[in-house]
């Protein structure tokens, strides 16, 4: 379970909300420490993929610190919704934390559904699609075809969430588009 603690820096005397996992200690009174941003969703409008939905978000939650994703509906700033779309799964997001993905069923039947939900939630970390990549490249997306079940982004991709979300990245905003 998250835990939500304020701590105060020095720095400006400036508030931030740092997600602490259960167990972790907070830091000590003048110590530095990069604060994670949360990007709330809600999953309700998916119910078919709830477990595919938490493993994806786990993925990214354990490859990235500066972002983490949390499940609260009260919060929510990211929905996922399920359906029948000719044009498949894909994100409509500003690629700041914002906006929905929608899980495709037909696509869902042939490709690896994990994938699909971190592939998507990728987008919604600010990455780009790469569909000329490996399987090992989670933003390769279908390219690979649907016998490729990665569902981790790689060093590249994790270490570009890290650097897009160094400092906030969900507090700026974009044009939300669609992105498969």
């Amino acid at each position: 379970m998250i835990k939500k603690l304020l701590l105060s820096f020095a720095v400006g005397a400036a508030l931030t909300v740092v997600p602490l996992s259960a167990g972790q200690a907070a830091a000590a009174p003048g110590d530095v420490q990069a604060a994670a941003t949360t990007v709330c969703y809600d999953a309700s409008g998916a119910p078919s993929f709830a477990s595919e939905i938490a493993q994806g978000v786990a993925n990214w939650n354990s490859a990235a610190s500066n972002v983490q994703l949390v499940e609260n509906p009260s919060c929510a700033t990211l929905d996922f919704y399920e359906g029948n779309d000719p044009r498949g799964s894909y994100a409509y997001t500003d690629g700041h934390g914002n906006g929905y993905i929608f899980i495709d069923y037909s696509q869902a039947e042939q490709y690896h559904t994990v994938r699909i939900t971190a592939h998507e939630t990728g987008h919604v970390l600010g990455l780009p699609d790469h569909y000329q990549g490996p399987c090992s490249e989670l933003m390769s997306g279908g390219g690979p075809g649907p016998s490729c079940t990665n569902s981790m982004p790689d060093a590249n991709e994790r270490s570009r969430v890290e650097s897009l979300w160094a400092n906030g990245f969900a507090a700026e905003v974009g044009d939300m588009k669609e992105i498969y």
